[in-house]
């Protein structure tokens, strides 16, 4: 069983600028969505971070909602948090697939994004995964996005300046002037 295994997780990476993240919940089983939410904002704010919260109606709309904000807004990551318990229909697939692919597309263009949206069989899986106090899927989500948030700051830094560059080309040759002078 998963709850017996032993993981290792990361520490909390440091910031020297202040950090925001954009917490985004499918509160569809509003228990479980409090849950995944309480761990979501105990991890920011043990890293020293800030956060907002938004409300959406389904899972479907998580992505949504982060896409537009970083279009929007100045907040440096996202966090991703609902359920989905498998139902009697296939509509759970395209929910779970769909979902997490858009996250991950996002992910893939530079977004930092801590998916916390549960894909479970039945409620006692959701409970047991969502807990702050237990497995916190939450606050698992918000340490993935901060350690893309601290990634992605440490990777800004200025580059040395490898290979041409059209400014320098440019200045060359202003430096000669024209040809037929």
């Amino acid at each position: 069983m998963a709850a017996a295994e032993e993981h290792y997780i990361l520490d909390l990476p440091t910031f020297e600028a202040p950090v925001k993240l954009l917490i985004v919940v499918a509160p569809y089983y509003k228990d479980i969505a409090n849950e995944l939410v309480a761990g979501a904002k105990a991890t920011i704010e043990a890293a020293g971070g800030t956060w907002d919260l938004v409300e959406v109606p389904g899972a479907l709309e998580v992505p949504t909602a982060i896409s537009i904000a970083d279009k929007m807004s100045n907040f440096d990551g996202y966090v991703a948090l609902g359920c989905v318990i498998r139902g009697e229909t296939t509509h759970y697939e395209t929910v779970c697939n769909d979902s997490s692919r858009a996250l991950q597309l996002m992910g893939l263009q530079g977004i930092c994004i801590g998916n916390g949206i549960l894909t479970v069989e039945n409620r006692e899986q959701a409970v047991v995964r969502a807990e702050s106090k237990g497995q916190n899927k939450g606050g698992g989500a918000a340490a993935a996005a901060l350690h893309l948030i601290a990634l992605s700051r440490k990777w800004a830094a200025p580059s040395k300046g490898v290979g041409f560059h059209s400014d320098a080309i440019k200045l060359a040759g202003q430096a000669t002037g024209p040809k037929n002078a």
